[in-house]
């Protein structure tokens, strides 16, 4: 049986050199190509062929959950694994549901990488279980602030979702056709009017509201 091939998709050239150095130093596994963005990634998986798409969350272009769903629709043998330093389970929920077969977080050992692409390209699913420790370690917002929802506005509601969905502030206001400085006040309001400092409220808040699925 031949080497398991890997696509590795992450905009930092740099954690993609260091990726690929671990993934080609272990037995039976071999990294096929590099991708900067997400619809590079798209365009080699068609010529490569990969077993295991290791893809980062956020990337310009598409981001890891656009990535997942159109790899699910145009080759659904090929298997995706989401690689990402988020560590809320809004974003596992989205990844997993767009198509994705396992979640790592960045900050595991080299061994829960590798076996996660041995244990997705054996036809399985992952999940890191540092998520778990995560979650117990997360704020929780109280569930009535999802009733927040109704005092922002239609763009301060856009800006929350694509920032829960993984778009950096300079994505956002290129999407909206905005400043980058209009993001952060939108962001910053919104933040106010939930009663969260940090973008895991956000997410959760997110989830709460059904955002997340209707993507």
């Amino acid at each position: 049986m031949g080497a398991i091939r890997v696509l590795l998709a992450d905009d930092h050239a740099v954690v993609r050199e260091g990726l690929k150095a671990l993934i080609d130093s272990q037995d039976g596994l071999e990294v096929v190509g590099e991708a900067g963005d997400g619809l590079h990634a798209a365009i080699l998986a068609a010529e490569l062929d990969p077993d295991v798409v290791v893809a980062d969350v956020t990337m310009p272009g598409l981001n890891g959950a656009e990535l997942a769903a159109r790899l699910r629709e145009t080759r659904p043998w090929q298997r995706v694994l989401a690689l990402t330093v988020h560590e809320d389970r809004g974003y596992l929920r989205l990844l997993m549901s767009a198509g994705a077969c396992g979640y790592v977080l960045k900050r595991a050992a080299v061994e829960e990488l590798v076996r996660a692409i041995r244990a997705v390209a054996a036809g399985g699913t992952y999940v890191d279980p540092l998520m778990d420790q995560a979650q117990q370690q997360a704020p929780v917002i109280p569930a009535s602030a999802a009733d927040d929802a109704a005092s922002l506005s239609d763009r301060e509601c856009e800006v929350v979702r694509l920032i829960t969905l993984g778009y950096s502030n300079k994505e956002i206001a290129a999407r909206l056709c905005v400043s980058v400085k209009t993001v952060e006040t939108y962001k910053s309001r919104s933040m106010e009017k939930i009663g969260t400092r940090t973008r895991v409220g956000l997410v959760q808040f997110a989830v709460r509201r059904g955002w997340l699925e209707e993507n």
